[in-house]
């Protein structure tokens, strides 16, 4: 299969997920939920990642955004039919002199973000360090969404589409999007898709455990039918 027909199969499958799942941005300020789920942004420095989150949760843009020093922090609430779902942003700075510190954010994340900017292809290459730190301190069945940003600086560009398209297969990550936190592109879908990806993995969840539950009663009811029988032959030949 083509990189292309990858790519027309992945934008299928999420017209579907459309469909399947009816969705409801909530307010930043709401307190109740059903679920929350950690997600950790990272990648280098410069790519956007706090750009994005800003604009992703609260529709904010400013054209200088101070570096990121150690983290920031940020929640965003939605509904998917009818669960309320709470996303812990965690938006890591990139610096090397924090790396220390960020590796802390990767364990009990659910889903990470890997960001880096269309018009740096250093950032681009980079993202294998950040890729093999992620799988070495985060747990082994955390989400993994590639996100090459800025894709509004299309003069500037250095890393085609179709560069990140390969790079999400041939590493199997869960999902690439390009995305611009100045004029909104993909901003807060990233978000969306991100809930829906991980709600769609908490139902399968649930359904694995109600089947295996499920299963466990069908083995005693059978362990206990077996014990009844032979307790009613050991009867049998004591009132024979």
């Amino acid at each position: 299969m083509s990189n292309e027909e990858k790519d027309n199969k992945q934008q299928n499958e999420e017209e579907e997920d459309e469909e399947e799942y009816k969705v409801e941005i909530l307010p930043e300020d709401y307190a109740q939920y059903d679920l929350t789920f950690k997600i950790i942004f990272i990648g280098d420095s410069g790519v956007g990642k706090s750009c994005l989150t800003s604009k992703a949760v609260k529709n904010n843009f400013e054209d200088y955004y101070q570096a990121t020093v150690g983290f920031e922090f940020l929640t965003f609430n939605m509904k998917i039919n009818k669960t309320v779902i709470k996303l812990q942003i965690w938006d890591t700075c990139g610096q090397e002199i924090y790396k220390s510190l960020i590796s802390n954010f990767y364990r009990n994340s659910s889903l990470a973000i890997l960001v880096y900017s269309i018009d740096s292809r250093e950032s681009f290459e980079h993202a294998e360090v950040w890729l093999n730190e992620l799988k070495s301190l985060a747990n082994p069945d955390v989400r993994i969404i590639l996100v090459g940003n800025k894709c509004d600086l299309e003069e500037n560009r250095t890393v085609k589409k179709e560069e990140g398209i390969k790079y999400k297969n041939e590493k199997q990550l869960d999902l690439f999007m390009e995305t611009s936190a100045k004029t909104g592109y993909n901003a807060r879908n990233v978000l969306v898709e991100a809930a829906k990806m991980l709600f769609k993995d908490y139902l399968k969840y649930q359904e694995e455990e109600k089947n295996k539950k499920n299963k466990d009663k069908t083995n005693n009811n059978n362990t206990n039918n077996v014990k009844k029988i032979d307790d009613e032959k050991k009867e049998k030949k004591k009132c024979c």
